[in-house]
Protein backbone atom coordinates (compact mmCIF):
# COMPACT_ATOMS: atom_id res chain seq x y z
CA UNK A 1 0.00 0.00 0.00
CA UNK A 2 1.57 3.54 -0.90
CA UNK A 3 2.01 5.99 1.67
CA UNK A 4 1.94 9.57 2.03
CA UNK A 5 5.35 10.81 -0.12
CA UNK A 6 7.48 14.08 -1.40
CA UNK A 7 8.89 13.61 -4.72
CA UNK A 8 11.56 16.08 -5.36
CA UNK A 9 14.22 17.06 -7.94
CA UNK A 10 17.93 18.89 -7.17
CA UNK A 11 19.09 20.38 -10.41
CA UNK A 12 22.00 22.52 -11.83
CA UNK A 13 25.55 22.52 -12.71
CA UNK A 14 27.73 19.81 -12.44
CA UNK A 15 30.13 20.57 -9.48
CA UNK A 16 27.61 22.77 -7.66
CA UNK A 17 26.81 20.20 -5.55
CA UNK A 18 23.12 18.70 -6.69
CA UNK A 19 23.65 15.21 -5.86
CA UNK A 20 24.83 16.03 -2.11
CA UNK A 21 21.83 17.62 -1.66
CA UNK A 22 19.75 14.56 -2.77
CA UNK A 23 22.08 12.58 -0.52
CA UNK A 24 21.43 14.32 2.15
CA UNK A 25 17.66 14.44 1.97
CA UNK A 26 17.64 10.94 1.21
CA UNK A 27 19.92 9.68 4.19
CA UNK A 28 18.47 12.13 6.42
CA UNK A 29 14.73 10.57 5.61
CA UNK A 30 16.28 6.78 5.26
CA UNK A 31 17.30 8.08 9.46
CA UNK A 32 14.02 8.75 10.24
CA UNK A 33 12.70 5.54 9.46
CA UNK A 34 11.05 6.18 5.58
CA UNK A 35 10.89 4.58 2.82
CA UNK A 36 13.70 6.41 0.16
CA UNK A 37 14.72 5.86 -3.43
CA UNK A 38 17.50 8.50 -4.54
CA UNK A 39 17.83 8.53 -8.57
CA UNK A 40 21.11 10.13 -10.02
CA UNK A 41 21.05 11.89 -13.74
CA UNK A 42 24.47 12.89 -15.48
CA UNK A 43 24.95 15.29 -18.55
CA UNK A 44 28.25 15.04 -20.95
CA UNK A 45 30.52 15.96 -18.51
CA UNK A 46 29.83 15.34 -14.57
CA UNK A 47 31.50 19.02 -13.89
CA UNK A 48 30.30 21.90 -15.36
CA UNK A 49 27.67 19.83 -17.59
CA UNK A 50 23.76 19.35 -16.33
CA UNK A 51 23.04 17.07 -13.52
CA UNK A 52 20.13 16.15 -11.50
CA UNK A 53 18.64 13.73 -9.03
CA UNK A 54 15.28 12.54 -8.03
CA UNK A 55 14.40 11.67 -4.47
CA UNK A 56 11.34 10.08 -3.43
CA UNK A 57 10.59 10.18 0.67
CA UNK A 58 7.52 7.96 1.47
CA UNK A 59 5.31 6.42 4.45
CA UNK A 60 5.00 3.52 2.79
CA UNK A 61 6.15 1.41 -0.43
CA UNK A 62 7.75 3.34 -3.52
CA UNK A 63 6.70 1.63 -6.78
CA UNK A 64 9.21 3.41 -8.95
CA UNK A 65 12.20 6.31 -8.46
CA UNK A 66 11.02 8.12 -11.56
CA UNK A 67 9.72 11.90 -10.89
CA UNK A 68 7.85 12.94 -14.06
CA UNK A 69 6.24 16.04 -11.91
CA UNK A 70 8.20 17.03 -8.65
CA UNK A 71 6.15 17.97 -5.54
CA UNK A 72 9.88 20.32 -4.91
CA UNK A 73 12.10 21.55 -7.34
CA UNK A 74 15.38 23.21 -6.10
CA UNK A 75 17.16 24.87 -9.36
CA UNK A 76 20.78 25.91 -8.73
CA UNK A 77 20.36 27.72 -12.59
CA UNK A 78 18.63 28.74 -15.69
CA UNK A 79 18.75 25.58 -17.55
CA UNK A 80 16.75 23.74 -14.74
CA UNK A 81 15.00 26.70 -13.77
CA UNK A 82 13.33 26.32 -17.28
CA UNK A 83 12.91 22.50 -17.14
CA UNK A 84 11.38 22.02 -14.35
CA UNK A 85 9.46 24.97 -12.96
CA UNK A 86 6.71 24.30 -15.01
CA UNK A 87 6.62 20.36 -13.98
CA UNK A 88 6.24 21.36 -10.51
CA UNK A 89 2.66 20.31 -9.20
CA UNK A 90 0.47 22.60 -7.83
CA UNK A 91 0.56 23.41 -4.40
CA UNK A 92 4.44 22.74 -4.69
CA UNK A 93 7.39 24.12 -3.43
CA UNK A 94 9.98 25.77 -5.86
CA UNK A 95 13.31 27.00 -4.55
CA UNK A 96 15.89 28.97 -7.07
CA UNK A 97 19.24 29.95 -6.10
CA UNK A 98 18.96 33.28 -7.51
CA UNK A 99 22.02 33.83 -7.26
CA UNK A 100 22.62 32.90 -10.46
CA UNK A 101 18.57 32.72 -11.77
CA UNK A 102 17.64 36.23 -12.28
CA UNK A 103 14.17 34.50 -13.62
CA UNK A 104 10.80 34.96 -11.27
CA UNK A 105 7.90 32.48 -11.50
CA UNK A 106 4.62 33.85 -12.76
CA UNK A 107 2.89 30.91 -11.08
CA UNK A 108 0.34 31.35 -8.66
CA UNK A 109 -0.39 27.41 -7.49
CA UNK A 110 2.65 26.87 -6.38
CA UNK A 111 5.00 28.56 -3.69
CA UNK A 112 8.36 29.97 -5.07
CA UNK A 113 11.37 30.98 -2.67
CA UNK A 114 14.33 32.79 -4.55
CA UNK A 115 17.44 32.00 -2.22
CA UNK A 116 20.56 33.88 -2.52
CA UNK A 117 22.98 30.72 -1.75
CA UNK A 118 26.08 31.90 -2.90
CA UNK A 119 25.99 35.64 -1.57
CA UNK A 120 25.46 33.42 1.89
CA UNK A 121 27.88 30.65 1.78
CA UNK A 122 30.28 33.82 1.03
CA UNK A 123 29.48 35.53 4.40
CA UNK A 124 29.99 32.68 5.86
CA UNK A 125 33.53 31.82 4.40
CA UNK A 126 32.72 29.40 1.66
CA UNK A 127 30.61 29.47 -1.45
CA UNK A 128 31.18 25.38 -1.52
CA UNK A 129 28.54 25.51 0.99
CA UNK A 130 25.91 27.06 -1.16
CA UNK A 131 24.06 23.31 -1.33
CA UNK A 132 24.03 22.93 2.01
CA UNK A 133 22.50 26.25 2.47
CA UNK A 134 19.86 25.12 -0.13
CA UNK A 135 19.18 21.94 2.15
CA UNK A 136 18.37 24.01 4.66
CA UNK A 137 15.37 26.04 2.71
CA UNK A 138 14.74 22.93 1.39
CA UNK A 139 13.27 21.49 5.42
CA UNK A 140 12.21 24.91 6.46
CA UNK A 141 9.81 25.05 3.11
CA UNK A 142 8.63 21.40 3.09
CA UNK A 143 8.58 20.13 6.41
CA UNK A 144 9.64 17.37 5.34
CA UNK A 145 11.93 16.61 8.10
CA UNK A 146 12.82 18.57 11.19
CA UNK A 147 16.24 20.30 10.86
CA UNK A 148 17.74 18.51 13.22
CA UNK A 149 17.42 15.71 11.36
CA UNK A 150 19.42 17.04 8.30
CA UNK A 151 21.94 18.61 10.80
CA UNK A 152 22.36 14.83 12.48
CA UNK A 153 23.12 13.29 9.03
CA UNK A 154 26.16 15.87 8.14
CA UNK A 155 29.12 14.02 9.80
CA UNK A 156 28.24 11.28 7.36
CA UNK A 157 29.09 13.59 4.40
CA UNK A 158 32.01 15.12 6.64
CA UNK A 159 34.07 12.65 7.87
CA UNK A 160 38.19 12.10 7.41
CA UNK A 161 39.78 14.99 5.73
CA UNK A 162 36.25 16.77 5.76
CA UNK A 163 35.65 16.96 9.49
CA UNK A 164 36.99 20.37 10.09
CA UNK A 165 34.31 21.44 7.79
CA UNK A 166 31.24 19.60 9.59
CA UNK A 167 30.70 22.86 11.99
CA UNK A 168 30.74 25.34 9.28
CA UNK A 169 28.23 23.19 7.26
CA UNK A 170 25.85 22.27 10.25
CA UNK A 171 25.73 26.58 10.31
CA UNK A 172 25.05 26.86 6.85
CA UNK A 173 22.17 24.28 6.96
CA UNK A 174 20.61 26.89 9.63
CA UNK A 175 21.70 29.71 8.20
CA UNK A 176 19.20 28.08 4.57
CA UNK A 177 16.70 27.32 7.31
CA UNK A 178 16.29 30.78 8.43
CA UNK A 179 15.92 32.53 4.80
CA UNK A 180 12.60 31.02 4.63
CA UNK A 181 10.60 33.11 7.05
CA UNK A 182 8.16 31.05 9.43
CA UNK A 183 5.24 32.34 7.92
CA UNK A 184 6.16 30.24 5.01
CA UNK A 185 7.38 27.44 6.24
CA UNK A 186 4.89 24.13 5.40
CA UNK A 187 5.59 22.01 9.03
CA UNK A 188 2.98 19.60 7.46
CA UNK A 189 3.71 19.95 3.82
CA UNK A 190 5.02 15.82 3.64
CA UNK A 191 1.73 14.97 5.63
CA UNK A 192 -0.52 16.89 2.81
CA UNK A 193 1.04 15.88 -0.44
CA UNK A 194 -0.21 12.71 -2.68
CA UNK A 195 1.67 11.24 -5.21
CA UNK A 196 1.86 12.32 -8.70
CA UNK A 197 1.51 8.86 -9.70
Amino acid sequence: MLGKRMEAVMAGFGGQGVMVMGQILAYSAMRAGLEVTWMPSYGPEQRGGTANCTVVVSTGDIASPIVARPHVAVVMNTPSYEKFEPRVLPHGVLLVNSSLVPERSYRTDIDAFYIPVLEEAADLGNEKMANVIMVGALAAATGVLSLENFSGQLPYFFKGRKAKLLDMNVRALRVGYDLIPEKDRHPLYFKEVASSG
